[in-house]
Order: structure tokens, then sequence, then C-alpha cells
């Protein structure tokens, strides 16, 4: 295992620049939130510690790029920036998200609910859900893992043309897995920064799909025309797990977040790490280090204390509008369905400690 290890004074400059006029603005900051940015270059905090590297095939050492700290950011002439016209994240859904209607529709209210509160004083509104067929997109059976994949480039598109006037971006979400190209195996996730708009399925973020058992595997692809999408009537939907919901939540996160302009961080230990393998996403934690705390705080315009209140709430909050335990497969009846917030319990200990610090 590799540290990779910053010296404060770099940390210090990466997030408060020297720039007098960047530097004046932190200074403007509220005393908490300078106190809180400031544990990014204490050795000793156990709040925000350095980025691992496990193997040759993690993001930093595959995908070498350059660093972007906040002055970086700041001074992009092309990043985008929420107007007052301009203020709403959307959530596209396509295809279902879980095996019931309810289920489907839960899920992504959930969603919804952490999306509000991670990008604190936005607007998260949901677009009817489309089926597969409603995109005209191409798709494809894996040759290695055997199951349905759905072409990202035309998802782009497709949502490109229902991007609201009133939209910041448009995002898409599937449990269908997803190709750049012919030649790509797959992709988690793809966006147009310039458009505002991006994909991501967290097909494979179900706990079998990597298993000889996965039940989503198709031995033959029927298909009468290019428009015959009937073989998505039934597709296979992993179940709703709290780990999902974790991993769904970071990604949806981490790729909006890059539609703020912020690139992939290379700091600390911080969402906005890139991650070329499950593991490796596995171990990104939920929350921004500081450095790109204060570029989405710049970008947005929020208090730190009431987003990380806000977190804690979604978190607490387990039943918020929703009908409850529907089990995997069963019925559409009116049962408790509550959020499955296990995984996430070690991250609300985190923000409360920085509530603390905050509020010293």
């Amino acid at each position: 295992m590799q540290i990779v290890r910053h010296s404060q004074q770099t940390l210090k400059r990466a997030l408060i620049s020297k720039n007098p006029v960047l530097v004046s603005q932190y200074e403007k900051l509220d005393a908490g939130e300078q106190r809180l940015m400031n544990e990014a270059f204490q050795p000793a905090s156990d709040l925000f510690g350095p980025i691992t590297l496990h193997s040759q095939s993690d993001w930093i050492t595959s995908h070498p790029e350059a660093p972007q700290d906040f002055e970086q950011f700041f001074s992009d002439p092309y990043r985008k920036i929420p107007s007052p016209d301009k203020h709403s994240i959307y959530i596209q859904s396509i295809g279902s998200l879980g095996n019931t209607r309810i289920i489907s529709e839960e899920y992504i209210k959930w969603l919804q609910g952490y999306c509000k509160a991670y990008f604190y004083g936005l607007r998260v509104k949901l677009l009817e859900p489309v089926p597969v067929s409603a995109t005209k997109c191409s798709f494809r059976v894996n040759e290695n893992t055997q199951n349905l994949q759905i072409h990202a480039g035309d998802i782009l598109k497709f949502l490109k043309k229902k991007k609201p006037e009133d939209a910041f971006c448009i995002v898409g979400i599937t449990m269908i897995d997803l190709y750049p190209r012919d030649s790509w195996n797959f992709v988690f996730g793809q966006a147009s920064l310039t458009d505002g708009v991006g994909i991501f399925s967290f097909a494979r973020y179900g706990s079998d799909f990597y298993s000889l058992r996965y039940e989503g595997k198709v031995k033959k692809l029927k298909k009468t025309s290019s428009s015959d999408y009937s073989i998505f009537d039934n597709y296979y939907i992993p179940e709703i797990t709290s780990v999902l919901l974790l991993r769904s939540c970071k990604t949806l996160t981490h790729e909006i977040g890059h539609i703020f302009g912020l690139r992939h961080c290379q700091w600390l230990a911080c969402l906005m790490q890139g991650s070329n393998h499950l593991e490796e996403a596995d171990r990104r934690p939920l929350n921004l280090c500081p450095i790109c705390l204060r570029k989405l705080q710049c970008a947005i315009g929020f208090s730190i204390v009431e987003r990380y209140k806000a977190l804690v709430q979604w978190i607490d909050d387990e039943s918020a509008g929703t009908l409850g335990a529907t089990p995997k497969h069963s019925p559409e009846d009116n049962g408790n369905l509550p959020k499955p917030v296990e995984a996430f319990k070690e991250w609300k200990e985190w923000i409360i400690k920085c509530l603390a610090v905050l509020q010293k």
C-alpha cells in the first residue's frame, strides 16, 4: 500500500490560494467553517486523511492528471455555475430501479433526498420515469458478462433534448449496464460537462453482479429490429440493499460534482477521487475533502453547518416519504419500506464530529 502525502504548505495553498482576492474570500468565511477547512493541513487530523493506493490499477497510478486546487477551479472559464433561472438538478430514471413499482418509486425518492442535502440550496426534481424504448438507444449483450447493456452516448443525446429550461443539469440513472462504444467492455457512467447532462448505471453495484450465480445473464439477444426493446420488459434488477444505496449515492454525487467543474481530487481522501474498479470506489469516502468542499460551497453558496445537518436528517429520516417494507419479490401492496441506511451510520458519526468542530 502506498500513501499519497502532501506537505502542510502544499495543502494550505491548494485550499486557500496565494491570490489576495481568494485569501480575502477565505478569511470572510464563518470562523467555524475556517476551523473545519483548516483540518486539511493538520497532520494529526482524524477527519481528513491522505489518499491510499492499494495497487497499480488504482486511478491515480493508471490515469495521471494534473491536480486542481481551489484557485484553478475558481478561475476555470468553462465552469458551469448555477444561476437564479438555472437552479435545479433533474433526475431521469430509465427503466425500473426496483423489482416492483413501489420499490422503484421509493428508491428514486431516496436519491432525490440525498442530492437535495448534498447539493444543499439547489432544487432537485424528478422527471417521469421512461422505459428504455423511449430513448431509442442502441443496446447489446456484453460478450464477457452476458448481461444487457445500453449505449451511454445515445442516452446523453436523449437527455440533452429533454433538459428543462430551469435545469442546471439533468442526470439519467438506470439499473441497466452501460457501454460507451463497441470496443469498450462497460462504463459506470458518462457525462457531458458543457451540455450539463450525465448518465449513470448502478447495475454493477449489486452484490451478485460478479458472482457465478448472477441472474442477469442473457443467453442470446433475440431482436427482430433495432426498435424492438421487448427484451427489457423483464430484465434483471438487483435487490435494493443499504450497500447498493450507498454506492448509488456516491456515484451520483461524484458525477454531479464533475458537472460543477470539480476535477478528480488528488489532495486527500475524498468523494471526488477517481476510481478504476469497485474495490477502489468502495474505499472512497462519501465526504468531500476541505479543498473540494470549498469548491462546491463557492459554486452553490451554502452554509456548511446547514448542509451537514441536512445530511444527518436524511440518514435519520428512515421512512420519510416512503411506503415501507416490500420484500424483494412481493406484490405491490401497501407495506412499510424503510430506507436502508445501515451502511451510512459510520458516515453520520463522522458528520457529527465535523459539526462539533464547526459549532465550537
